[in-house]
């Protein structure tokens, strides 16, 4: 079974890109240090991939 992750947003969006916003919303992160427990895979990976000077993730 996979692990789970917990994103953290810990940085701002504002002046970000569109895109990157989206992913940020997409991985349900509304406000700086709202947190999501999402499951390991690749989709989600890849997702935090794309903003990871916005975001703290941490294993569980």
């Amino acid at each position: 079974m996979a692990g789970q992750l917990k994103v953290t947003l810990v940085k701002s969006a504002i002046g970000s890109k569109p895109k990157a916003r989206g992913t940020l919303r997409a991985l349900g992160l509304r406000r700086i240090n709202s947190s999501n427990v999402l499951p390991d895979r690749p989709e989600i990976r890849g997702m935090i991939a794309r903003v990871p000077h916005l975001v703290q993730v941490e294993e569980q």
